[in-house]
């Protein structure tokens, strides 16, 4: 069967005038200086808007775990409050409202800090109402963490958005960098920090102190300058509606018919199904083999980060020298391989010095495969379509193994956690076998950029 090819679409005349209009990449075609790409003000506005965005990632899933877990709340129970974070990976079903539809009052600061705001608010709200409901008032609390994770996920669509219009191609990599510092200090701030002060201070109080943090970043946003390009989008609405909301998706399935498209949004859904899995039970299992939050907090939210952040440059250095498809096999093979260094640290529980070569190797894989995964993807977009066909494509990525990682804690307890380690690992089989079958039948785009974040909501 022949390789279908990666198509770029044509070019619109209203785009082409819309992205010239707001100072497209085609309207300022002159390299700057790496000095002037970091200068710019929108360079520091992505650092504000990188934290905002990791800020809830952590809050509504590891370290809420933790608060569950020491709140008496069973395994069975924690999994399927992990089900909130499906906000993350339904997030393109609200993504064309987001790109189109300007909210009331709100709107008169921009289509997007707007939106921004908006989803803000939401989640100030949100982390306050689970600070004074706490796990004795379950249902409330529970209800608290669903807003405030499909806040979190509002936020990531709109400042992907934001950050694609504000500036031109030549100056993205500059606005990247600073987002992913923002990202992962917020991912530091809601993880280690989180950890480490809930060993002194009451969760309640962990949480107030998240919220007013939020607070300071919402200045940021009622600071910032609204692209020009979301405003042209908006005033054509009753145009480009349709286009909107269905053209991703015709779009795809013309590019990949048949059996090749069914097989490539299988194969998106589960090549990091083994590490989504993982993720729901790991800080119980770190509280079951005697680590206190302190160790759990600098070991592997503080240490691990980093660990993860050189794990992604490897990734993205193969990438260059390998290509994108050899890279992701790679990937693949690791990230589920990584997941059995947990059986050692189940046979010798409390071993810190094991524990920190155990988060070594599991973050070091996720990072690797993190970069892998962002390159195919992206190779895979139509750049007439790259916000909603980006969201489609991450939300595929995180949805099964969240759908699975919700029954993790029956799994746990009906296999206990060596035997979920190893499920867990064999999970990842089916990708494999989809990747050698789909790699001779799809042809990447060569020249497509990388995108900024990770697939699973991080960079």
């Amino acid at each position: 069967m022949s390789r279908t090819p990666y198509q770029p679409p044509e070019t619109d005349p209203v785009d082409a005038a819309e992205e010239a209009a707001a100072g497209s990449p085609a309207a300022t075609p002159r390299r700057l200086s790496l000095r002037q790409a970091f200068a710019q003000p929108a360079a520091l506005t992505m650092f504000f808007f990188g934290f905002t965005s990791g800020l809830p990632f952590l809050l509504v899933g590891g370290t809420v775990s933790a608060w569950l877990k020491e709140g008496g709340v069973t395994l069975e129970t924690i999994g399927l409050i992990s089900y909130a974070t499906l906000t993350y990976s339904l997030k393109f079903l609200w993504s064309p409202a987001v790109d189109r539809l300007r909210l009331p009052l709100l709107g008169r600061l921009g289509q997007r800090r707007g939106w921004l705001l908006g989803a803000q608010l939401l989640l100030l709200a949100s982390l306050l109402g689970m600070a004074f409901m706490t796990p004795q008032n379950l249902p409330l609390f529970i209800g608290c963490i669903f807003l405030a994770a499909f806040a979190g996920a509002t936020q990531d669509v709109v400042v992907d958005a934001y950050r694609i219009e504000i500036a031109p191609l030549e100056t993205q990599g500059a606005l990247a960098a600073t987002y992913t510092l923002g990202y992962r200090l917020a991912l530091l701030a809601s993880g280690a920090l989180a950890f480490i002060l809930a060993d002194h201070v009451s969760w309640p109080e962990v949480y107030q102190l998240m919220a007013l943090l939020l607070i300071g970043v919402m200045v940021a946003t009622l600071l910032a300058r609204e692209p020009a390009h979301s405003a042209a989008r908006v005033a054509s609405l009753g145009a480009t509606i349709g286009d909107g909301v269905i053209g991703p998706f015709r779009d795809f399935f013309q590019r990949y018919r048949g059996r090749i498209g069914i097989a490539l949004l299988l194969f998106i859904g589960l090549f990091k199904i083994s590490d989504q899995m993982l993720g729901v039970m790991a800080v119980p299992f770190y509280l079951d083999s005697g680590f206190t939050k302190t160790e759990i907090g600098a070991v592997s939210k503080v240490f691990g980060v980093w660990i993860g952040i050189a794990g992604a440059f490897l990734g993205g250095a193969t990438v260059v020298r390998f290509g994108i498809e050899r890279t992701l096999l790679a990937g693949i093979i690791v990230g589920g391989a990584s997941n059995l260094l947990y059986l050692l640290l189940a046979m010798h529980p409390g071993d810190l010095t094991l524990f920190t070569l155990v988060i070594s190797g599991e973050n070091f894989a996720g990072g690797f495969l993190g970069t892998a995964a962002v390159a195919w993807l992206s190779a895979l977009v139509n750049r007439r379509y790259t916000a909603t066909q980006y969201a489609l494509f991450s939300s595929l990525v995180t949805l099964p193994g969240k759908l699975i990682g919700g029954l993790s804690g029956f799994m746990v307890t009906a296999m206990s956690y060596t035997g979920f380690f190893i499920f867990s690992t064999l999970a990842v089989l089916p990708a494999l076998l989809l990747f050698f079958w789909l790699r001779p039948r799809v042809q990447l785009a060569s020249d497509a950029p990388p995108a900024a974040r990770d697939i699973d909501g991080q960079p």
